[in-house]
């Protein structure tokens, strides 16, 4: 087995990507615009908007539209679901309503404070959102990211598990923010809790040194995915207070010799795998794209898609 690699960004519109006016061509400066470019370039993306809100239907129908027939998606999982705070403007207006009472004295919600008639309307609004491009074969992985408090318990067990009924149908993949599920005491429990329900694993590379620090574990729990995520390296920024966006965290740019030290590592990994996925997350200006690019080109990939 020998599965495909391919390479490619989280997000196509973060704002200094744009405001850098490296990777888009002069006059490529609308949303379907930009869009039909990236999707000239690489073979998927991964969706950063359906973690900080709700997607919408008819945004998924229409990057359906806009891409070509092989091109994928992978879309961030809703905060709520991953066990992240969830302030009130991330909701849907009528759910904020029926939850008045709860904002009235708190500025976040979690899910355990969610009542189920509202859960339940919320994972069908979800699947809802997604399913135009699961529909047209566009979608890769719904991503579950979970935060450094989420640990191996019986309570998260219980919860991720419930994400996944919730979510039965689709290919999930998991990504930890907190080390004990890679330590010596749970690595080889956590792998077979991923196999164990078909969860792609997700191999970090990261800053390394600190509590939400984790280490490269390159290993397949999917037999249809494997996904590589590239956060960076830059340890003066990973868990800097009062940063304005996400991008100030992810400055870092991949020198060649460190992006060739991932090519014999995916390519172990596509022996295992139907997909792998190389995922970069340094989202500052046109890092991202740039070190996708070649990454692609390490491989032998020319960046743009024929």
């Amino acid at each position: 087995m020998s599965g495909r690699i391919e390479v490619g960004t989280a997000s196509w519109t973060d704002k200094s990507l744009i405001a850098s006016k490296r990777f888009y061509p002069r006059g490529w400066n609308t949303a379907e615009a930009r869009l039909r470019y990236y999707a000239s370039v690489f073979p998927m993306v991964e969706v950063d908007s359906s973690y900080y809100a709700m997607p919408s239907e008819r945004n998924a129908q229409l990057w359906v539209e806009r891409t070509p027939p092989d091109f994928t998606f992978n879309m961030k999982a809703f905060r709520l679901f991953t066990g992240h705070q969830t302030p009130a403007n991330a909701l849907p207006a009528d759910i904020q309503h029926e939850l008045t009472w709860h904002f009235a004295t708190a500025k976040n919600i979690y899910y355990r404070d969610v009542p189920n008639e509202m859960l339940d309307a919320l994972w069908d609004r979800f699947r809802r959102a997604i399913d135009p491009l699961a529909a047209a074969g566009k979608l890769g992985a719904v991503h579950f990211q979970f935060p450094p408090w989420v640990v191996p318990s019986r309570e998260w067990h219980a919860h991720i598990e419930e994400c996944a009924g919730r979510m039965q149908g689709y290919q999930l993949a998991t990504e930890f923010r907190q080390a004990k599920w890679f330590d010596q005491e749970h690595c080889e429990a956590t792998l077979a809790f991923e196999r164990q329900h078909n969860f792609a694993h997700v191999v970090l590379d990261m800053p390394q040194g600190f509590s939400n620090s984790l280490p490269q574990i390159w290993e397949a729990t999917s037999p249809n995915l494997a996904i590589v995520r590239l956060h960076g390296r830059n340890a003066e920024t990973w868990n800097v207070k009062g940063q304005t966006s996400a991008s100030d965290r992810f400055n870092y740019d991949y020198s060649d010799d460190e992006l060739q030290e991932f090519v014999p590592k995916m390519r172990r990994l596509a022996d295992h795998v139907g997909t792998v996925q190389g995922i970069f997350n340094n989202n500052y200006e046109d890092q991202g794209q740039r070190n996708a690019a070649t990454l692609e080109g390490l491989f032998g990939v020319d960046a743009r898609r024929a």
